[in-house]
């Protein structure tokens, strides 16, 4: 049952890779899914630095409407 499930994904892979319109599709998923990889991993790293960023902007504004 699994086998024959990955060789349907594979046989789509495949047919996706050869057709030209399917080619642009294919390459847009697997950059999608390179982008949520690379934001999974790095999540606690992007939060802190979003935060630290928000912080010296909320700061900078309190100074802003200070003066």
């Amino acid at each position: 049952m699994i086998g024959n499930l990955f060789q349907f994904g594979m046989k789509a892979v495949s047919d996706l890779w050869e057709d030209e319109e399917g080619l642009g599709t294919l390459e847009l998923v697997l950059i999608a899914a390179v982008l949520i990889i690379v934001a999974i991993f790095f999540k606690d790293w992007i939060l802190e630095f979003l935060g630290n960023l928000m912080d010296s902007v909320e700061g900078k504004a309190e100074d802003v409407f200070e003066e």
